[in-house]
């Protein structure tokens, strides 16, 4: 009843309303001065990262066009990790100083926080070992957002690469998800340049000189095709013969091409060397195999008395009527 009669007094409620008025006459200004801070701050960074990209965009100015590519992609990639750090960063500072603006002491919760982060770095090695990885694939720069890479045996365009996980697209459309600490082997197929590796098949039968001179006038007339002239970097490289297949000798050549140019590049290369081949009549031969018995064999000695004259009619009556 004690209790009740307090509550319904007047001078308690007047009580309350003067401390909540002095709390927010003293506190209001306070809260709202900090989200301005925090909304300038998050203004300043977004003006940092703009500013370090246009920087490192004016440094390699000079640069070739491929180079421009991959700074560009390298500074997409880290400016995103920083500025994703900086609003968490931001966004914590602000949460601590309006809680204590309520009256709450942050320091055992910074305290908490601490231990509550030993324990889950115990409990959750896994996610500390991607974190560490993904940090190291970053700052080594193996890998950036656009590049084409092969990742535990499976390849796709990187979508998005984070202290956690890698994203790929493969050219079907599907989404593939690796945590960075689980990533065994990572292949960069476009990283500052490409290449289009060719193994052309012709017949024995084909002057191997005169196949290498035709695949290096169409790499030429590639070259100089307005469409395809930006995309390749250097004149064909022809290695040579490289091989006796069993129905073809192999002729091993390389195109260089901007990152990601190759696939389009090397189509293209293939369409006009078929015609070229057609048009000299350089054969582009097909698996066959050629079955031989031996002299000794009964098929091979059956054949020889069927060819031989005189020997028809007595094979014609020796064999069973039908």
């Amino acid at each position: 009843m004690e209790n009740i009669t307090t509550w319904l007094a007047p001078t308690f409620w007047a009580d309350i309303l003067q401390k909540t008025v002095a709390w927010a006459i003293s506190a209001i200004p306070t809260i709202l001065l900090i989200l301005v801070l925090a909304w300038a701050l998050r203004r300043v960074l977004r003006l940092a990262c703009q500013r370090l990209a246009a920087r490192a965009g004016r440094a390699a100015a000079d640069a070739p066009a491929h180079v421009l590519r991959e700074q560009a992609k390298r500074a997409e990639t880290l400016l995103g990790i920083v500025h994703k750090a900086g609003e968490i960063a931001i966004w914590t500072l602000l949460g601590m100083l309006i809680l204590m603006q309520f009256g709450v002491n942050v320091a055992p919760l910074i305290a908490g926080a601490g231990i509550l982060g030993l324990a889950v770095g115990f409990g959750a090695q896994e996610l500390v070992r991607d974190i560490i990885t993904g940090f190291f694939v970053l700052l080594e720069n193996h890998v950036r957002v656009g590049d084409v890479a092969v990742i535990n045996g499976t390849g796709g365009l990187v979508e998005s690469i984070g202290l956690r996980t890698i994203v790929l697209r493969d050219l079907a459309g599907v989404v593939h998800v690796f945590q960075n600490g689980k990533i065994a082997t990572l292949s960069n197929m476009t990283k500052e340049w490409s290449a289009m590796v060719f193994d052309i098949g012709v017949a024995y039968k084909e002057d191997t000189d005169v196949v290498i001179q035709v695949m290096r006038e169409v790499a030429d007339s590639l070259l100089k095709d307005a469409e395809y002239a930006g995309k390749i970097l250097e004149p064909m490289e022809i290695f040579g013969v490289d091989a006796f297949d069993d129905s073809a000798v192999i002729v091993k050549a390389r195109i260089k091409t901007n990152p990601i140019e190759q696939w389009s590049v090397g189509r293209e290369y293939r369409r006009r060397l078929k015609k070229s081949f057609d048009a000299r009549g350089i054969e582009i031969p097909f698996p066959h195999r050629t079955l031989y018995f031996g002299e000794a064999s009964p098929a091979f000695r059956f054949v020889q008395e069927a060819e031989q004259p005189g020997r028809a009619g007595t094979m014609d009556r020796n064999r069973p009527a039908s």
